[in-house]
């Protein structure tokens, strides 16, 4: 860890020699809402189509074992904000950590936040320090306004975590972004207003957040591209012709803004990232080989398609097998623009800017982590309860993982080189690799102060009959 602190700031140093001579990096961020592991073509798709993205991937590096903090929306986007594991923020979850069915919870879950609060400091209020203007366009999900937290412009960011009023065809009414005639795909007006905010600051720095809504719910997508798929042989395992008709919107998007920077000559300063805020919903597509989807902490719940290109730096079609985190992304933005680090902040994170320059590069850290003291509901639990996932928490290191389930004290270790899928516990196998990671996972909890739910739920009942019961409560899968 120290060799790469001292690499990093040698490197920052003379990275902000040079930018005192030559203009700053932008940096464009596509960050796309439950896009699954395996739904872009480069990743394997043989029936959603990508070209722009897999063109991407081919100019840039692409990063095999990259993980969203959290597998649902808000708290992977906190902790991408703020650069701090969700213990710190206390956002764990999106609204009620309590979903599901009273009568089958056995802890109250931890009280969750869902407003990110102002004591943060985000990505975007460090960059502004060194003179980057900023836009999130698109989902915000952590408060009222992203204005708030540093962004200089907000188009259709709220606390909402899916579009409103009619989903992702107008009429909808967001902030800033109004259209009462029907017709237009939200997908499509974001990528306008984010062409627009390129043009109007090509003579500046700046940082585009564009954090679509697509693909979350409701499967919704253009009529002539639903058709399209509709006539297509689907595969195995992707088959959903709405939802592969979003996909090709997205990937439309990303075209439309790198053609953009082409156009304005900007593309040989600007990094782009591209990236998901947790896994794919099974109800709309498959991560298959992965384990799990949206909502668990297994593979298919945390573990993302990332593309990172750095005109000059990243070896084009290259790629790196190194894990990487959501709260990497905040370390990595302050060295690759030579933007200081925020006094008396904590980054959990770490930078990720020596993968860019060599993608065998460690980044000597021991492991990374997963915190979700709460319910989800929807099907899916491997123990056979009603929940998607129940309080756990997660510890990768190396090519080992390691869960634990705070209701039952179950604990499950896989080793992901060999078991990509989690199909084999090697629990009982492997005691001393168990007990090497459960101490390191409980020693950061207690380094970051990480709440464990232990009251017993009053409502819980042991009788009651999974589909049935008092206190159920109507499917979710935010």
């Amino acid at each position: 860890m120290k060799r790469h602190l001292i690499a990093s700031l040698l490197f920052l140093i003379a990275l902000g020699s040079r930018m005192s001579a030559a203009d700053k990096p932008n940096v464009v961020f596509f960050f796309i809402d439950d896009l699954g592991w395996t739904d872009l073509g480069f990743m394997g798709s043989e029936y959603y189509e990508t070209p722009n993205i897999d063109r991407l991937a081919s100019e840039g590096m692409v990063f095999t074992d990259a993980y969203a903090n959290a597998p649902n929306c808000a708290p992977s986007r906190a902790c991408l904000m703020s650069g701090q594991y969700g213990p710190r923020h206390g956002i764990f979850t999106v609204g009620d950590p309590k979903r599901g069915n009273d009568s089958f919870r056995k802890l109250e879950p931890v009280p969750n936040k869902t407003v990110l609060d102002d004591r943060f400091i985000t990505i975007a209020e460090s960059l502004k320090t060194n003179g980057y203007v900023s836009a999130s366009m698109g989902k915000w999900h952590l408060g009222s306004d992203p204005r708030s937290q540093g962004f200089d412009v907000n188009i259709a960011g709220k606390e909402w975590g899916s579009p409103s009023g009619g989903g992702y065809h107008s009429p909808y009414k967001f902030p800033n972004l109004v259209q009462n005639e029907k017709g237009e795909y939200l997908t499509d007006r974001l990528t306008q207003e984010a062409e627009k905010f390129i043009e109007a600051n090509k003579d500046e720095s700046f940082f585009l957040y564009l954090t679509h809504y697509a693909v979350h719910t409701p499967i919704q997508a253009k009529d002539d591209l639903t058709a399209k798929y509709e006539k297509k042989p689907a595969s195995v395992h992707h088959k959903n012709a709405k939802y592969a008709a979003m996909v090709e919107s997205v990937d439309d998007s990303v075209g439309a803004v790198l053609k953009k920077l082409d156009k304005l000559k900007l593309t040989e300063n600007t990094v782009v990232f591209f990236f998901s805020d947790n896994g794919g919903f099974g109800g709309a597509t498959s991560n298959h080989p992965l384990r799990g989807s949206k909502g668990m902490l297994y593979e298919g719940g945390i573990r993302e398609p990332m593309i990172v290109k750095w005109p000059g730096v990243t070896k084009p079609g290259s790629r790196c097998d190194e894990p990487v985190i959501g709260v990497d992304y905040y370390p990595t933005f302050l060295e690759i623009t030579g933007t200081k680090p925020p006094g008396k902040y904590t980054l959990d994170g770490v930078s990720f800017a020596p993968l860019l320059r060599d993608s065998t590069a460690s980044l000597d850290r021991e492991a990374i982590f997963w915190h979700f003291p709460c319910f989800l509901d929807g099907s899916g639990d491997p123990h056979g309860g009603p929940f998607r996932t129940t309080p756990a928490g997660a510890i990768r290191k190396g090519d080992w993982k390691l869960i634990e389930w705070f209701e039952t004290g179950r604990l499950e270790l896989y080793n992901l080189k060999q078991d990509i899928g989690e199909s084999k516990n090697l629990a009982e196998s492997h005691p001393d690799k168990l007990a090497e990671l459960h101490a390191d996972m409980k020693a950061w909890r207690k380094s970051v102060d990480a709440p464990i739910p232990t009251t017993p739920n009053p409502k819980y009942d042991p009788q009651a009959k999974v589909g049935g019961g008092k206190g159920r409560k109507k499917k979710s899968q935010k």
